[in-house]
């Protein structure tokens, strides 16, 4: 029988992983969009340069949903950056109605550049951290990621 490790007559918010997750990303959010204020990007725009670069996503609805970001905002987000001269719209080879994204040059340059504002960001809020709290938690994340992934895939996308 699967370990149980939550119980229902002392379940609550505060002990539910995902209010933790939510929470935690809630206040992360704001502390990196700060980061940026003042720079000539938005944090957002960065995410989206750095799914490109990634290999993460190379669509914008694979963005939007890896993001979790409205499609129409993220639309001005990606027009944004291609005005900027940071990404480029290609039709697809395989299918002329989809259109794929790539970081430029430039968009590379800027999105190298970035990286230490938001590693300098996320060292100091885990500074109290150990190496080894590190790897356990980024571990753990990874775990649970990867449960969600499989069980969304073998329910025919639904977790």
């Amino acid at each position: 029988m699967a370990v149980r490790h939550f119980q229902y007559d002392d379940f609550s918010a505060r002990k539910s992983v995902g209010y933790l997750l939510r929470q935690t990303l809630n206040l992360m959010q704001p502390r990196l969009e700060a980061v940026f204020a003042d720079h000539e990007f938005t944090f957002v725009q960065w995410c989206v340069l750095m799914q490109l670069r990634d290999g993460l996503a190379n669509r914008a609805a694979d963005i939007s949903r890896n993001l979790n970001h409205d499609s129409g905002a993220l639309t001005r987000v990606i027009d944004q950056l291609d005005a900027r001269g940071m990404i480029e719209r290609t039709r697809s080879t395989e299918d002329r109605r989809i259109v794929e994204l790539a970081l430029t040059a430039q968009g590379s340059d800027a999105v190298e550049s970035l990286i230490p504002l938001v590693v300098d960001s996320l060292n100091d809020l885990f500074a109290d951290f150990s190496r080894d709290e590190m790897n356990q938690l980024s571990g753990l994340l990874h775990r649970v990621l990867s449960k969600l992934q499989d069980d969304s895939s073998s329910q025919g996308g639904i977790p």
